[in-house]
């Protein structure tokens, strides 16, 4: 009995970390060689932690000089500071001890809009490496952990956005 539990247990949460997993929208510029892939946040942007939303998206162009081109976008909800410095710095912690960073020009007003991309240099190594957490070093630094099922579902929607045709 307790290993029918366990095994229905095991299929039900998979099967909520695939039910999370969300589509991937292509787009063709219309010259033809630009193609992009990203996830269909049409509804609601995928959750990296509490207060912390994304988006995937690749850049694929035609040609063999240029290759593909992955870009993170980092949603933080309701963030708003007030910092001294014209621009602040975002950092994404891998499991491996990489920094992944980007700096986010402050507005006019001094209010940073809670937006930042970060480019992903080689996304294979990220699939194989966990974000631990990300930081936003503002006034005071503002840290993001993420839970085991949320690293599951960004893997899973990083693999689709890598492998989409």
């Amino acid at each position: 009995m307790k290993k029918l539990i366990l095994i229905m247990v095991f299929f039900f949460l998979n099967f909520i970390v695939n039910a999370q997993a969300a589509k991937i929208l292509k787009s063709v510029n219309d010259d033809g060689d630009v193609a992009t892939f990203e996830l269909d946040c049409s509804v609601q942007f995928q959750t990296l932690a509490k207060g912390l939303r994304y988006n995937i998206t690749r850049h694929e162009f035609k040609g063999p000089e240029l290759k593909n081109n992955y870009r993170l976008l980092l949603v933080m909800d309701g963030f708003y500071s007030k910092t001294l410095n014209k621009t602040m710095a975002i950092s994404a912690v891998l499991s491996d001890g990489t920094i992944l960073e980007a700096k986010k020009i402050i507005e006019d007003d001094g209010f940073f809009d809670g937006a930042c991309t970060l480019k992903i240099k080689d996304p294979k190594a990220l699939l194989e490496a966990d974000i631990d957490k990300v930081i936003v070093h503002a006034d005071k630094d503002v840290i993001y952990v993420l839970s085991e099922q949320n690293k599951s579902v960004f893997k899973k929607n990083l693999s689709n956005v890598i492998n989409a045709k």
